[in-house]
Parts: structure tokens; sequence; C-alpha cells
């Protein structure tokens, strides 16, 4: 049986190239008898017998179309719809900061006459930093409490007077005045006084000691050196006004510090109660521990506010939704499945909620468990037959 069907073929392949070789041959008889009639009459003979093999041809693919139903199903893939905790970050950007972070200006003009730190030693609160030459008044202070403690005698005695009912009213008030009088001198010199020593504010680093010893100082413009303290650091940010009944106290945020490549979890520790008026903002405070005080003041750093969560979301790609002409968004799932894995595609209407990266939140339209079509959802249409091909 073989045999015969390679000679049947042979022969029809030889019928055909010999038709084809008589057809040329006829054509180029035609053409060179250079008559008119038989070239028109030798072209509407091809020209008929082109229609009858594309009307041949198209039967034939007819039939093979009626019978390969496999390509008219658009292969696609699918997800199924499950419930999954959500959580929505506002994403802004802040500097890190801190309120322990001062120049120190001297409170008395005069010679720095001693500085006790140098740069990046450590300090604890009220400790002697440096010394202001006092010009003199050291001295003054003593003669002052010689003064006073005279006053104090002539006082005492004349009080023990007056009470003997010896001596004048006036006398005791005199003495007394003259008393309260060099007890507020030496009082007020001790003040002065104190101001010759630089003491630490707070307990710290001193960060740059800027004045070196023997420099005149001015009270007040004159900067000394610079104190941190990197223990109590924190971020301000601006956050939109909307977010107000969002961004709260205690929120979880995450911080993302670029320049380190490193992150922290954190919490909002304050948020603002005034809208600024001319960018609609309030102001956030985040804190930042910083154990190893890798972190520095005015450090650039990206925030994260978990400002929404919800536990039982519905989350779907961006990329598979559609807009109808009426505005409502709408994706296809797969209903009525059969074992060959071949079903019908069905447009469902939906109304989505927050979104976070390439996913978005489904708040209506939706049941979980539902078959979601992905690759292939902008190409099917409604009540399509389609195919999963899952991997």
């Amino acid at each position: 049986m073989k045999n015969i069907y390679i000679i049947t073929l042979f022969v029809v392949l030889l019928a055909s190239c010999s038709g084809e070789k008589k057809q040329i041959k006829s054509i180029e008889q035609a053409i060179a008898s250079n008559d008119l009639n038989k070239i028109r009459a030798m072209r509407t003979e091809i020209v008929a017998q082109q229609q009858a093999i594309a009307a041949q041809l198209k039967q034939l693919d007819d039939k093979i179309s009626t019978l390969d139903t496999s390509k008219k199903i658009p292969l696609i893939t699918t997800f199924k719809a499950e419930e999954s905790v959500f959580n929505h970050f506002l994403e802004l950007q802040g500097n890190v900061t801190t309120q322990k972070n001062i120049v120190i200006f001297p409170e008395f003009s005069g010679l720095l006459s001693s500085v006790y730190v140098k740069t990046g030693q450590q300090v604890k609160h009220g400790q002697l930093l440096a010394k202001i030459d006092d010009g003199g008044l050291s001295q003054q202070l003593a003669q002052l409490k010689i003064q006073s403690e005279l006053a104090r005698t002539t006082f005492e005695r004349q009080e023990r007077l007056w009470n003997d009912k010896i001596g004048s009213e006036i006398q005791y008030l005199q003495a007394k005045s003259s008393y309260e009088a060099q007890v507020n001198a030496v009082t007020q010199t001790e003040k002065q006084l104190s101001k010759t020593l630089v003491t630490a504010p707070f307990s710290g680093t001193i960060d740059d000691v800027i004045t070196e010893q023997g420099s005149v100082v001015g009270a007040g413009s004159t900067q000394l050196m610079r104190i941190i303290n990197l223990d109590d650091m924190y971020i301000e940010t601006d956050v939109p006004e909307r977010y107000i009944s969002y961004v709260t106290k205690n929120k979880n945020v995450e911080v993302e510090f670029p320049i380190l490549g490193k992150s922290i979890a954190t919490k909002i520790r304050q948020a603002g109660n005034f809208i600024n008026p001319a960018n609609r903002t309030f102001k956030v405070e985040v804190a930042v521990p910083n154990k190893d005080k890798s972190i520095k003041p005015n450090l650039t750093a990206k925030l994260k506010i978990n400002d929404y969560t919800n536990q039982k979301a519905l989350l779907i790609p961006q990329s598979i939704i559609s807009e109808n002409a009426n505005g409502e968004q709408y994706i296809y799932v797969v209903k009525n499945k059969n074992a060959n894995e071949e079903g019908v595609a069905e447009r469902v209407i939906i109304e989505t909620g927050q979104t976070q990266g390439d996913v978005i939140e489904v708040l209506k339209g939706l049941e979980s468990g539902a078959e979601i079509i992905q690759e292939g959802a902008r190409s099917v249409k409604n009540g399509q037959t389609v195919k999963v091909i899952n991997i």
C-alpha cells in the first residue's frame, strides 16, 4: 500500500510538472506570436485557473478551521484570589535631627584662658569645658565677702541691742539694710563669676572645638565648641493634610538610610496638630534608635509610614485591570472550567482601593477563590472560551 501511495504521488507530480511545462510553452508561443487576441485569451485562461485554485484553497482552509478548534481558543494564565494582609505605606522623605546638637557661646567676655576638652571627647552634664579669665572679678568677690561678713557682725550686734531695747530703731534698720546689700552684692558677683566657667549643658560628644585657648571671646557672639548627643535622634517630616486621620502617634514606620545602606523599624512619636496654611501639611516626628551611633544629624532618610491596613484584602496586579466607556474598572475571571483546563472568560466589574507597588486592593466585585485571568487578560472577550496553561 505504501508503494502505491509513493507511485501515485510521483505520477501526480509528473503530471503537474508536465502540465506546467505545457502551459509555460503555450505562454511563450502566445507571446512570440505577437497576436494581441491570443495573448489576451491566454491571460484570461490563467486568471480563471488562479481563481479556481483560490476557491479550492478557501474550501480547504474552512474545513481545517472547522476540524482544528484548538486554534480558536486563546491560551491564558490564571491565579486564585486569596485573602491576605495588606499594608499600605505613605512614602515621604525627611532629615535626621536632634535637639541636643548645639554650639556653645560664652556668657562672659574676656580671654579664653583654658580649654579642658578636645574634639571627639565624651563629656557629662555639668562637666567643666573651658574657663574665661575673670579680669579681677574673683578678687572683687573676696573683698565683697569680707565686707559682707563685717556687715553681718554689725547687724547681729545691733539686732541684740534692739531686742534689749537699747539704741534707736534707725540704727537697727541701717545695719540690716547694709548687711542685705552686701549679701546681694556677693550673690551677684558670684553669678557673674560663674559665667566665666563654660560647662556642658547635657551629656554628649564634643564634635568640634571652634575657638582655641588664648583667644579673646565676646559674650553671646563667639562660638566656642559644638556638642552633640546622638542618643535622642529623630526625623521630622511634613505630611499632607489628607492623611491627618491615618498618620497618628505610634503608627509603624520603616526608615531607610540610602547612604548607610541600612533600614530600621520604628514608630511615630509625635504628630502635629497644626496645619501649615502655606503648603497644607502637618509635621510628624519619628524616633530613631541609634545604639551604634552610625546615624548622624542631617542625614537623609526615606520614610514608609503604615497609614492603612486590611487584614483580609484581595490583591491583584494593576496591569490586568481595564476600563470601559463608563469609567468602570473590570477584570476577567474563568468560569465553568472542564477537565481539559478549558473555561469561559467572564467580565467582572470591580471597585478598587489603595495601591502599593504593582498591586491594588479590590473592595467590591470579587470573591475569594475566584480564578482571575492574568496573562492574556487584555486580549480575551467576554463569554469567549479560553484554555488555562498554568505551569
